[in-house]
């Protein structure tokens, strides 16, 4: 069945990753339709909000193999599936390899061995019902395998046709550059939003200097600076922010100085606090792509909305200066998975 999504969708604003990575200016995070933060959609509706997301000129879709795990995966490529071929011609899918899953599904450590990451991404060829992926990344460096064979079995893959362009998430900068040493790297996936801008430091320049491009997640920190959770915030069983400090009680009490923060600064631009968490992550670097999630139909337009949003000098002087002033309280992980970020 072929969905009924315009074979021709409203264009939003184009940028480059890499040297020929070709997408919209704000992609879409496909992880909570399914996984992470408690109650998945009805399946209906999860291909429904896929359709909507394509409908209205996302061309970039991320998921990744230990999100659910695999039922991500099969969820997008089943939805993508569905749409003519000249509106399907127009997205491209990033996935992620990366973590050991065992036979229960559960994710039970890392695996970057070449002959994982090729019998994994044969998976992911499958679940997604493509013949090749975009954009294929490491999900998070294994410091028990070189990053040149991790690149260089990418690289195999890509002249097999098995896969387009080569990523990396949550690296530091040696191993980004050895990466890039063995095989292009066209994008890095990292955390970056309002409330957490490690990357400017060092990453970002990284990537203006390589021309790498740079795919922000939970660009809207994972729904504070959207609005959706404060101190009263009930989480349901299942939503894995019960496991981040930064989300606990008390914590999120003490963030809300920032929120207000935000919100402030959005009112003063005419914007929602999402548009101007998008519209600032856009402004940063030409080349960066955040990919926000979302489930629901109304806050994906008000998402998109931001794409044609600017930020003059001056307005982004005024956010510095306001979000300067003000603490982020709790790490962004528990101490097990913070340890599994490559620096």
């Amino acid at each position: 069945m072929t969905a009924s999504v315009p074979t021709s969708p409203p264009l939003l604003p184009p940028r480059t990753l890499g040297d020929g990575l070709h997408v919209s200016a704000i992609g879409y995070g496909a992880m909570g339709l399914s996984h992470g933060y408690g109650h998945p959609l009805d399946r209906a509706e999860a291909i429904a909000m896929l359709h909507a997301v394509v409908a209205r000129g996302v061309t970039l879709v991320d998921t990744a193999q230990v999100y659910g795990p695999y039922t991500n995966e099969t969820l997008v490529g089943d939805a993508l599936a569905q749409l003519d071929g000249a509106t399907r011609a127009q997205v491209r899918v990033a996935t992620k390899f990366g973590f050991h899953i065992d036979d229960a599904g559960r994710e039970v450590g890392l695996d970057s061995t070449p002959a994982s990451i090729r019998r994994t991404t044969h998976a992911s060829l499958q679940r997604l019902r493509v013949d090749t992926i975009d954009l294929l990344h490491q999900h998070r460096v294994d410091p028990a395998v070189p990053i040149e064979d991790v690149a260089g079995t990418v690289g195999d893959l890509v002249r097999e046709g098995k896969v387009r362009h080569f990523g990396l998430s949550e690296a530091g900068v040696h191993t980004i550059r050895r990466a890039h040493a063995v095989h292009p790297v066209a994008a890095l996936q990292s955390e970056y939003s309002l409330w957490w801008r490690e990357p400017e430091a060092a990453l970002l320049p990284l990537c203006a200097e390589l021309g790498i491009g740079f795919v922000p997640f939970s660009p809207l920190g994972r729904g504070v600076l959207a609005g959706s959770v404060d101190a009263t915030t009930h989480f349901v069983d299942g939503d894995f922010r019960t496991t981040l400090p930064r989300f606990s009680a008390d914590n999120r009490h003490a963030n809300q100085q920032l929120v207000a923060t935000v919100q402030a600064l959005a009112a003063r631009c005419g914007m929602t606090p999402a548009q101007l968490a998008l519209a600032w992550v856009l402004a940063q670097r030409p080349f960066i792509v955040p990919i926000p999630g979302t489930t629901r139909v109304a806050r994906l337009e008000e998402n998109l909305a931001a794409a044609s949003r600017t930020l003059d000098a001056d307005t982004l002087a005024t956010i510095d200066a306001a979000l300067a002033a003000v603490p982020v309280h709790g790490d962004r992980y528990a101490p097990a998975a913070q340890a599994r970020i490559d620096r």
